[in-house]
């Protein structure tokens, strides 16, 4: 892989996960970002141009769709979960 292909799919990589973060709903935030890690661990030994370019377009779609859900998603939040709140770690 070259050295800006390598680039651009980190690049990719850390906006995916950064975006990822804007999920309010616990579930959906983990999964998603689980889903991105193992999906570019199982590619990352991919070495033709042509598959990782064709990989790379659908990792910027999905960063798109990614995008509009959290925007949809924080026009209508709900509460947080108990297992996302730092200050319920007392044990009673």
């Amino acid at each position: 892989m070259a050295a800006s292909s390598r680039a651009q799919v980190l690049r990719l990589y850390r906006a995916l996960l950064r975006e990822s973060q804007g999920f309010t709903a616990y579930g959906y935030r983990t999964y998603t970002i689980r889903r991105i890690r193992d999906a570019f661990r199982e590619n990352k030994h991919l070495k033709d141009s042509e598959e990782i370019q064709t990989l790379v377009n659908k990792a910027r779609t999905n960063l798109e769709i990614i995008h509009r859900q959290v925007t949809i998603g924080q026009l209508y939040s709900t509460q947080k979960l108990v297992i996302e709140s730092p200050e319920n770690t007392e044990i009673i």
